[in-house]
């Protein structure tokens, strides 16, 4: 139907709204270093609450995801080796081979076999890479000494040895060196191959060995520096044999981080030393006891140290050096800061011809050390020991397991038999425990 509009009616217009845009007014200079200072004040405060956050929960991180020690400390332990006892049919066969002089075993090799240019640089490159690697375990102990010129004016001194790393536990580093870097020193610090110099700490000493153990905190050095930092592992000098080749290590030269190669020319075995018996390695490798020399396997493992204790006119022109094997109690006892149980004699054992002619079985007394424990209970050359701390010694070894379960300061009692006008006749003593 269509729209009707009377006169009335006005056509309806649309409403209008009123549209405006509120326009922001630019800060002034004078907002602008509000906001701005208003803002450096808040990173300050965030900074220095971050800052003590990570100072307060570092310790708690340390603990849960690295391991931090909280208080105690777990014992350095060092695997013991055993001598061989039984010779094999193969060792017996060539006995007689093995005594010949090195030069003459080497000569009949290289004659049997064709050698190359190409074998000897295998020879050569593989013994490098095993150098390469033990040399991140060398590292230089400086032993710093404070004595007086003409004038009394104070000049420092600074010895400069070699030592290697034999572990790495409890939050530190274990250097075996020779106990002249530490003797009479006022400070000790320790370089590493890459530069870094850190203070070290005696651990302890052994002046019947000439060896010591100095230690370094982990926390001197970074993380990439203790991941390229290696311990050198200690071997079985019991398992060398006359012939082996060998590297030396350490300080052969005279100068920190030299080497030398060379053969085992020669063992002896039984060897009589302090509280105990030993194998002599005998070298031709060059070794300078000095200033720390250490004969390392093909394998790279710590086989011995270079000693001038056991060098004579008939070996003048050779290298000694003790067996590692023998020693490892001892430098267990060190690694761990305590001193070893020290009794003080040179000693072997009764054998059964010995027995049969009339002398006891037990530990007979070739010498008495000065001043020693043995020495001032009244211990004579010439005794024979034949108990100890209640237990029946017919070896070296039984006495050496006594000792070593022994502790300095104890007293035990010691049974020698002691050769009369007419019998042995048994004296017992009662014996305070030394420390080496």
């Amino acid at each position: 139907m269509p729209e009707n509009n009377g006169p009335d009616d006005k056509k309806a217009e649309p409403r209008r709204f009123i549209n405006e845009k509120i326009v922001k007014q630019p800060m002034s200079k004078k907002d602008m270093l509000k906001r701005f200072l208003g803002l450096l004040v808040t990173a300050v405060i965030f900074g220095m609450v971050a800052a003590v956050t990570f100072v307060i929960s570092k310790p708690v991180a340390e603990r849960l995801l690295v391991g931090e020690s909280t208080g105690e400390t777990t014992p350095v332990t060092i695997p013991k080796d055993e001598p061989e006892t039984v010779t094999s049919v193969a060792e017996t066969s060539t006995t007689a081979a093995e005594t010949e002089p090195i030069e003459d075993i080497l000569k009949s090799a290289m004659e049997k076999y064709p050698f190359s240019v190409d074998d000897l640089s295998t020879l050569y490159g593989s013994l490098k890479s095993v150098v390469q690697k033990a040399d991140k375990g060398i590292v230089t102990v400086h032993s710093v000494k404070t004595q007086t010129d003409w004038f009394n004016n104070p000049v420092e001194n600074s010895g400069l040895f070699s030592g290697v790393i034999i572990s790495s536990a409890n939050q530190e580093l274990l250097i075996l060196t020779p106990e002249g870097a530490v003797e009479d020193a006022e400070a000790i610090r320790v370089a590493f191959s890459d530069g870094t110099e850190v203070q070290g700490k005696i651990k302890q000493t052994d002046k019947l060995s000439g060896m010591a153990i100095v230690s370094v905190s982990t926390a001197e050095l970074s993380r990439t520096q203790l991941e390229d930092v290696k311990a050198i592992e200690l071997g079985n000098s019991y398992s060398v044999k006359q012939g082996d080749i060998v590297v030396a290590i350490g300080g052969p030269a005279g100068m920190v981080h030299s080497t030398g190669y060379g053969f085992i020319s020669f063992i002896t075995k039984n060897v009589q030393t302090i509280d105990g018996m030993t194998r002599i390695l005998y070298t031709d490798v060059r070794g300078n006891a000095g200033v720390g020399t250490f004969l390392m396997n093909t394998s790279g493992q710590i086989i011995g140290w270079v000693t001038d204790q056991y060098k004579n006119d008939s070996s003048k022109d050779m290298t000694a050096a003790m067996g590692i094997s023998d020693y490892k109690s001892i430098l267990e006892k060190m690694s761990n800061g305590a001193p070893f149980p020290y009794f003080g004699i040179k000693g072997q054992e009764v054998s059964s011809a010995m027995n049969s002619s009339g002398i006891p079985l037990g530990v007979y007394v070739m010498e008495v050390n000065t001043d020693s424990p043995a020495y001032n209970t009244g211990i004579q050359s010439g005794d024979i020991i034949t108990e100890m701390g209640g237990a029946t010694i017919v070896t070296m070894k039984d006495f050496q397991v006594v000792l070593e379960k022994s502790s300095p300061g104890q007293i035990i009692p010691v049974t020698v038999s002691r050769n009369g006008r007419e019998e042995y006749k048994k004296i017992q003593y009662q014996v305070t425990i030394g420390a080496r």
